[in-house]
C-alpha cells in the first residue's frame, strides 16, 4: 500500500502516462476475476458449511473464506487508487485517503497471516494429526481467522491516524495522499511492515512446508505405502509452488518500497526517483496476488475442482431451465 503512493506521488509526465494507461487496464482486469474467482471460492466453501461435511475439511475451509474475505477487501479499496493514479491526483477527500490506506495494510497483513495460518494447520494435519482434529475444529478456526485481524489492524492503525492529504511541491495545483510527514517516519513504518507482513510469513510458510518434507521422507523409508509417496511429491511441488508465489509476488513492491524509502532525497512530500516500467511491474505483481490466491489455495484441492465442477454443472441446469430451483 505504501508503495502506490509513494510511486503516484512521485510521479512524472513521462511515467505518469504510462501508468494512466497501463495501470487502469491492469486494474480492472485484476478487479473482474478476483472478484469473480473469490466469490465463486466463497461460495462452494459456504455451500461446503451447510452440508456439513468433515470436521477436519472444516476448519481449513473457514481459514479459505477468511484469506477471501481479506483479499475482497482489499480489491474493494482497488478502484480509489486506480482513479488517483489514471487522474494523477487523490480526489476523495481526506477520510478516504485515511480508511483506503488503514484497509489497504490491515487486508494485505492479513492475508498474509492468514496464509501462515494455513502452512500450519497443513504441518500439523499431517504431522500432528490427532492434535488437528482439537485444533483445526471449525470454532478453533473461526477465532485464529478473526484474531489474525488485531495485529493486522495494529500494524495498518499508523495509515489510519498519520496519512493525509495535500499538495506535493512539484504539482501545487493537484492533491495527493501521503502516508506520513517525515521522511525517517515513512522508513521506520515500511521496515516494519516488511519484516512483519512479509519475512515473518515467508519464514512461517517455509518452516511449515518443510518440516512436512521431512517428515514424509522419513514416513516413506519406515513404511510401505505407495500412497505416501505419491503425497509427499505433491507435498513438495505444492510447498515450492506456495513459497515462490508469495515471494515472487511481494518481493517486487516491498523491495520497490525500501529502495524509494531509502532515498534520502524523497520526502514524504517530496519527489522519489523513478524506476521506469519496474515500478509498474512491482504494482502489478502485488496486487495480483489476490487472483492467484484462489488458484494456489484452493484450486490445487482435488475436492475443490469437484465442487467446482458440480457448481458450474447446477448453474447450467438452472440457466437451461432442467435444474433445482
Amino acid at each position: 500500500m505504501l508503495l502506490w503512493n509513494l510511486l503516484r506521488n512521485s510521479s512524472d509526465n513521462g511515467a505518469g502516462n504510462v501508468e494512466q494507461v497501463l495501470v487502469p487496464i491492469f486494474d480492472v482486469l485484476i478487479l473482474v476475476l478476483g472478484v469473480g474467482g473469490h466469490s465463486t471460492v466463497m461460495v462452494i466453501l459456504c455451500r461446503r458449511s451447510r452440508r456439513r461435511m468433515a470436521q477436519s475439511g472444516t476448519g481449513t475451509d473457514i481459514l479459505l473464506l477468511a484469506l477471501s474475505f481479506a483479499d475482497l477487501l482489499l480489491l474493494a479499496t482497488l478502484p480509489f487508487h486506480t482513479a488517483a493514479i489514471a487522474m494523477q491526483q487523490w480526489p476523495f477527500g481526506d477520510f478516504l485517503c485515511r480508511l483506503t490506506g488503514f484497509l489497504g495494510s490491515a487486508c494485505t497483513s492479513a492475508s498474509a497471516f492468514t496464509l501462515s495460518a494455513l502452512a500450519v494447520s497443513r504441518y500439523m494435519t499431517v504431522v500432528h494429526p490427532a492434535r488437528t482434529y482439537r485444533f483445526l475444529s471449525p470454532r478453533h478456526a473461526a477465532v485464529t481467522a478473526a484474531l489474525l485481524w488485531v495485529p493486522a489492524c495494529c500494524l495498518a492503525a499508523p495509515q489510519l491516524a498519520f496519512r493525509f492529504v495535500a499538495s506535493p511541491p512539484n504539482n501545487p495545483d493537484a492533491l495527493a495522499c501521503f502516508a506520513f510527514l517525515l521522511h525517517r517516519d515513512q522508513l521506520i513504518y515500511g521496515l516494519v511492515h516488511f519484516l512483519l507482513a512479509f519475512l515473518l510469513p515467508l519464514v512461517t510458510i517455509a518452516i511449515a512446508y518443510g518440516n512436512i518434507y521431512v517428515f514424509l521422507w522419513r514416513t516413506r523409508n519406515t513404511v510401505q505405502a505407495p500412497q505416501v509417496e505419491r503425497y509427499q511429491s505433491k507435498v513438495t511441488q505444492t510447498s515450492a509452488i506456495l513459497v515462490l508465489a508469495f515471494t515472487l509476488c511481494w518481493l517486487p513492491s516491498y523491495g520497490l518500497t525500501l529502495a524509494l524509502l531509502s532515498d534520502k532525497r524523497s520526502g514524504a512530500t517530496g519527489t522519489s526517483p523513478r524506476y521506469g516500467p519496474f515500478s509498474v511491474f512491482a504494482r502489478l505483481m502485488a496486487i495480483a496476488s489476490t487472483v492467484l490466491n484462489p488458484i494456489l489455495y484452493v484450486l490445487i484441492s482435488q475436492r475443490f475442482r469437484q465442487d467446482l465442477l458440480r457448481l458450474f454443472k447446477r448453474e447450467g441446469q438452472r440457466a437451461s431451465g432442467g435444474g433445482p430451483a
